[in-house]
């Protein structure tokens, strides 16, 4: 089992940038598929970026390809969402999740993964 903390959310500008940060807890982490979630009021959650559990692969959603960047340091149990170009639309709860998994593949669904953060609000202003 693993718990995960986030941390790094805020007020920002449109244009500026923030980093996310989720602290798991546990020995294992290294055997986890991490990935970046987010919602709004109303919707569904969606997925934002995912990486696997090496770090060698990872997957972006459309809306944020190019500006967003998902890593991890297994050695500090710590995966990271560098946020760059903010935009008003990128304004939602984000949440880290993580699920067992030492395949390549990256689940793009909530269903895909386990665990789960209890979110950190990131607010674009315009």
């Amino acid at each position: 089992q693993v718990q995960l903390v986030e941390s790094g959310g805020g007020l920002v500008q449109a244009g500026g940038s923030l980093r996310l940060s989720c602290a798991a807890s546990g020995r294992t982490f290294s055997s986890y598929a991490m990935g970046w979630f987010r919602q709004t009021p109303g919707k569904e959650r969606e997925f934002v970026a995912g990486i696997s559990w090496g770090g060698g692969n990872t997957y972006y959603a459309d809306s944020v390809k190019g500006r967003f960047t998902i890593s991890r340091d297994n050695r500090k149990n710590t995966v990271y969402l560098q946020m760059n170009s903010l935009k008003p639309e990128d304004t939602a709860v984000y949440y880290c999740a993580a699920t067992l998994s030492l395949r390549s593949t990256i689940a793009t669904i909530s269903t895909g993964y386990d665990y789960w953060g209890q979110g950190t609000q990131v607010t674009v202003s315009s």
